[in-house]
């Protein structure tokens, strides 16, 4: 991962980045940047970069919005990886710091598999930032960036190195890494829980089920009652009976893990910062298959907390393992529980990749509070209706509730059936669209984007 340190005076590397106002080139950069700049910089001139024999010199507006400072970052990235492996960056500290966010996150490859010889390198691994900038910021930055690029290693990592036991062993490890407690579930006992949901699920693979607990609590934290975080972790997803199509459809089901990805960063990104918020994760884990015992349409399952559910299509398999860790959630008496899956592929054909599709009937405070939460970091959010007739369409003739709503509206109907299982005020996050890019954004990946992670953060981070 990059490297950020700080400078007096301007390191001998090959690139140089000033972020502000043409005006101020003479008086709000630093001294060896202006000097080295000067006469070269017209009033006339664009603002984007000089090449002054083997370096550069990038002029960025300081002006921009946050996620144009950051896009910012991204193109001086593309530029210079396979060029250059320092930059120095001088400016005022908020802007850099929004631009080095995007230069960073932009740093990414996902490439464990390929042989030596075939790998493209990105050689920028240095940032140089001036010696007053806040080590709080940078240190902040450094995790962000860390939680990120975890997550997203996970999305892309393939069933065939990552089952639901793997996927608890990596969360295992940064637990232990930032002080966060964990205890994972085996089949064993989540057959003593009666898991019904989670079970049914894991019925037609031969690998076992997991379900894992981490729990953060600083001293003294702003919340006398936790927050509970739940992540959708079906580290593969065929559609078990209920086949997938493919290509288009299953060939990218890794990545149907991406909730677990994010509700664990989340929880490792607030221990890391050490936030005064209690803090829970609940991950149940499984993948879906249609081989075994696999659970069939027509099946009624017994869930944790009592409810029968009639399954009438085994790819919304997602809310069944969701609906028994929701309910497990209850016995903390939470103030409040979120929950992140790639749920739909209704929310994807509602908003696109641009965004995450919320719902929920907790205070609209909170609502408010993720929505400005989203829009700092530009993961935005889009909040759904969420009236009882949707739930209505959940109802079942011969059990409490069915897995599958009518032809349209699926986002919502998805989300009052997980509604049921769960007490406290609560909010459902389907991130299916922003989850996983089929091809690059700016600083945003192919693959898993580790969406949702930064959000939660900031949602954390605010939370009173």
């Amino acid at each position: 991962m990059m490297h950020l340190e700080r400078y007096e005076t301007i390191p001998e590397c090959s690139t140089i980045l000033v972020v502000g106002k043409k005006s101020d080139i003479g008086k709000n950069v630093n001294e060896d940047i202006r000097k080295f700049a000067e006469g070269f910089l017209k009033s006339d001139d664009k603002f984007d970069f000089l090449k002054l024999t083997n370096r550069f010199i990038f002029f960025v507006k300081e002006d921009q919005s946050d996620e144009e400072l950051r896009v910012s970052g991204s193109k001086v990235f593309q530029t210079l990886a396979s060029k250059h492996n320092e930059i120095a960056i001088s400016g005022k500290e908020e802007a850099v710091l929004q631009l080095v966010e995007g230069l960073m996150l932009s740093n990414y490859e996902f490439k464990p598999y390929q042989r030596k010889e075939n790998k493209k390198v990105n050689s920028l691994e240095k940032v140089h930032l001036p010696n007053d900038f806040s080590d709080k910021k940078i240190k902040e930055l450094n995790n962000i960036v860390k939680a990120v690029f975890w997550a997203r290693d996970r999305v892309n990592e393939p069933v065939s190195h990552l089952n639901a036991t793997q996927l608890a062993e990596h969360a295992q490890k940064i637990a232990e890494e930032a002080g966060i407690s964990i205890q994972i579930l085996e089949k064993t006992q989540i057959e003593s829980l009666k898991m019904g949901g989670l079970l049914a699920v894991n019925k037609g693979s031969i690998d076992p089920p997991t379900f894992t607990i981490l729990e953060y609590k600083p001293e003294k934290p702003v919340n006398k009652k936790p927050i509970v975080l739940v992540g959708k972790g079906v580290v593969y997803d065929t559609g078990g009976l209920s086949l997938k199509p493919t290509p288009g459809s299953m060939d990218c089901m890794k990545s149907d893990m991406a909730g677990a990805a994010c509700v664990i960063g989340a929880i490792y990104l607030a221990a890391l910062q050490e936030l005064k918020v209690h803090v829970i994760a609940l991950v149940p884990a499984t993948d879906n298959r249609p081989g075994m015992n696999a659970y069939t349409p027509g099946d009624v399952i017994t869930m944790y907390d009592g409810t029968t559910v009639e399954v009438l299509n085994t790819d919304a398999e997602g809310r069944m393992i969701l609906a028994d860790a929701l309910a497990y959630s209850n016995k903390y008496n939470p103030e409040l529980v979120i929950d992140a899956a790639t749920l739909t592929g209704a929310a994807v054909r509602a908003i696109g990749t641009h965004a995450t599709i919320i719902m929920g009937n907790a205070s609209d405070a909170n609502f408010n509070l993720l929505e400005k939460s989203g829009n700092s970091v530009h993961e935005r959010v889009v909040r759904f209706p969420f009236w009882k007739e949707y739930g209505d369409e959940m109802k079942s003739t011969i059990a409490d509730l069915k897995n599958l709503g009518g032809a349209n509206a699926g986002m919502i109907t998805a989300g009052k059936f997980l509604e049921h299982f769960v007490k406290a005020p609560y909010i459902h996050m389907d991130i299916a669209g922003p989850a996983w890019l089929d091809k690059k954004e700016d600083y945003r990946p192919q693959g898993g984007t580790g969406s949702g992670i930064r959000l939660l953060y900031q949602f954390l981070r605010k939370f009173k």
